[in-house]
C-alpha cells in the first residue's frame, strides 16, 4: 500500500493541509490496484471523454468513506482508528475478491460475446464509422437495437454518473491504504485544517484518476475498428486483474509479499 508515515508529515495549518492533500490525492490514484480496476471498466467506453466520467465516478465513490470515517476520526481521534485499523485488512481483501472479478468478467462478456462492432451511418457527416460495445450482448441487429440501449440512464453527450464506478471506489476507499492515510488526521492542530486536507485528498484523486482514465481508455478507443485486437488488450486488462487480486490476496491470507514489486 501507499507508504506514508504521518509522525514526519504533521499537518501544521492550512498551507500543508492543501498542499499534502493535493500531493497524497494525486499519487494515491496511481497504485496498481487502482489503475488496472479502471483499466477493467475503461474498455466498456469508445470515447475518451466518457471514460473520464469512469475516473470521476470511481474518485466520487473513493472519497465517500474517506470523508465519513476521516470526520470521525477528526472528532474521536486514536479510538476510532485503531478499531479501524483493525478491520481494515477484511477490506482490503475485499479488493482482492473485487479484482478477481473485474477480470473474470472481462473473459465472461468475450465469451458471451458482449464486446463486439459495430457499424454506424452517420448523417450529418454521410460517413461510416465503427465502434466497441461492452455493455451488452449484440442479439438484435440493426439500429433499432442499438439505439434502445441507452448504455446508462444518462445522453453520451453530456457528464454522467457511473454506478459501478463508484461502487469499485468506495470498496478501494474503505481499504487498508485509507488507513495508512487516515493516520495523519489525528495529528491536525484542528478540525477544520482536517477537513481541508480530507477535501484536497479526495480532489487530488478525482483529477489523477481521470486523466488516468484517459491514459488507459485510448487503447480501446485506438483499436476500436478490430475487435480481435480490442479482445487482446481487454485480454490483458482481464489477466492483470486477477493475478493482482490473487498476489494481494495470498499476502492477507498467507502473509507472502508478491504486491512488494509494484507501487502499491
Amino acid at each position: 500500500m501507499f507508504q506514508l508515515v504521518s509522525e514526519s508529515i504533521p499537518l501544521t495549518g492550512f498551507g500543508s493541509a492543501l498542499i499534502l492533500g493535493l500531493i497524497i490525492g494525486l499519487r494515491h490514484s496511481t497504485d496498481g490496484d487502482h489503475i488496472i480496476a479502471v483499466a477493467t471498466m475503461a474498455r466498456d467506453y469508445k470515447s475518451l471523454f466518457k471514460g473520464l466520467w469512469v475516473g470521476v465516478s470511481w474518485g466520487l465513490g473513493h472519497s465517500t468513506p474517506l470523508l465519513i470515517l476521516g470526520i470521525i476520526i477528526l472528532l474521536l481521534k486514536e479510538a476510532v482508528l485503531d478499531f479501524y485499523e483493525s478491520v481494515a485488512t477484511y477490506f482490503e481483501f475485499g479488493v482482492a475478491l473485487m479484482l478477481i472479478f473485474l477480470g473474470l468478467q472481462v473473459f465472461w462478456k468475450i465469451y458471451k460475446g458482449e464486446f463486439h462492432i459495430h457499424d454506424h451511418y452517420n448523417e450529418h457527416d454521410q460517413e461510416e464509422h465503427k465502434h466497441i460495445h461492452g455493455s451488452h450482448a449484440h442479439e438484435v441487429e440493426g439500429d433499432n437495437a442499438h439505439n434502445a440501449n441507452k448504455h446508462g440512464p444518462f445522453l453520451i453527450s453530456i457528464p454522467f454518473f457511473r454506478l459501478k464506478s463508484y461502487i469499485i471506489g468506495f470498496i478501494h476507499g474503505l481499504a487498508g491504504s485509507a488507513a495508512v492515510m487516515l493516520a495523519i488526521l489525528p495529528t491536525t492542530p484542528n478540525f477544520m485544517t482536517g477537513i481541508l486536507f480530507l477535501l484536497l485528498f479526495s480532489i487530488g484523486t478525482m483529477i489523477s484518476m481521470a486523466l488516468f482514465t484517459i491514459v488507459v481508455s485510448a487503447p480501446f478507443v485506438a483499436s476500436a475498428k478490430s475487435e480481435t485486437t480490442s479482445n487482446v488488450i481487454i485480454s490483458i486488462a482481464g489477466v492483470l486483474s486477477i493475478a493482482l487480486g490473487c498476489a494481494l490476496g495470498s499476502d492477507i491470507l498467507f502473509k507472502t509479499d508478491f504486491t512488494g514489486i509494484l507501487w502499491y
